[in-house]
């Protein structure tokens, strides 16, 4: 399968005529090993840098952990097309879920974008694929505003959860049916975590490791990022269940 990208030669003093040249480029998928959790991370124009890379970090990191069940990392969006970061990156998704032809995801990463409190929100096909893939899913974690993406799809009532700081007050106004956290970095409910994002989504994701792998692996993935971490330590939110 190939991606084509169309490029326009300029000739600056010479008066040349504009050339086109076109360029296949070809698709490389990542390398799904059997045996780990599937990881997707969804991605969309304005993106935001951390929300996505941070736990994109802990988790790729889990396949040089050796005695654990690590992690595929996969990027998932509604095109193949390079998506463009809000700070600016340009970044090529591995998948694209109108297609349908994607690996079984077990743990659903929604980071934060720029219109996570308005457009994305009324994207229908956007917010069915989350609620179909959610159903399946071991775990969803959000990162900041990637919470409104789930609560839009239902997912998270009768659940607890939190979301980016500043935006606690328009995420209780949008969704006044949810137990809305405030004052922690990130809140646990079933298969559920949401956390207030930034540089705090490094603490997220590190909780979900612990979680799966335990405390000693996921004090090994902190050192290898050069995190303090301590669970005891972080002022965090798991509801209980039977």
């Amino acid at each position: 399968m190939l991606r084509i990208y169309t490029f326009l030669l300029f000739a600056t003093l010479t008066g040349c005529k504009l050339q086109e040249k076109v360029i296949t480029v070809p698709i490389i998928k990542p390398n799904i090993e059997a045996d780990r959790y599937n990881v997707a991370f969804l991605i969309m124009d304005g993106v935001y840098n951390t929300e996505l890379t941070a736990p994109y970090d802990v988790f790729q990191h889990t396949i040089f952990r050796k005695g654990i069940k690590s992690m595929n990392t996969f990027l998932i969006a509604n095109t193949l097309n390079p998506i463009k970061t809000f700070e600016g990156l340009r970044i090529l998704p591995d998948y694209n879920y109108l297609d349908k032809n994607y690996p079984k995801i077990d743990v659903l990463v929604v980071p934060s974008a720029e219109h996570h409190l308005d457009s994305d929100l009324e994207n229908e096909v956007l917010i069915e694929w989350v609620k179909q893939t959610a159903q399946t899913a071991q775990y969803v974690t959000s990162h900041c505003d990637g919470a409104f993406v789930l609560a839009k799809a239902g997912l998270l009532d009768g659940k607890r959860s939190t979301t980016f700081p500043s935006d606690v007050e328009a995420y209780r106004k949008m969704f006044p049916q949810l137990d809305v956290v405030e004052d922690v970095l990130f809140v646990h409910d079933g298969k559920y975590i949401s956390s207030a994002g930034g540089a705090k989504s490094f603490e997220a994701s590190l909780y979900l490791c612990e979680h799966l792998y335990g405390r000693e692996i996921a004090k090994r993935l902190a050192k290898g990022l050069v995190i303090d971490w301590n669970l005891s330590e972080i002022n965090y939110l798991k509801v209980p269940h039977e």
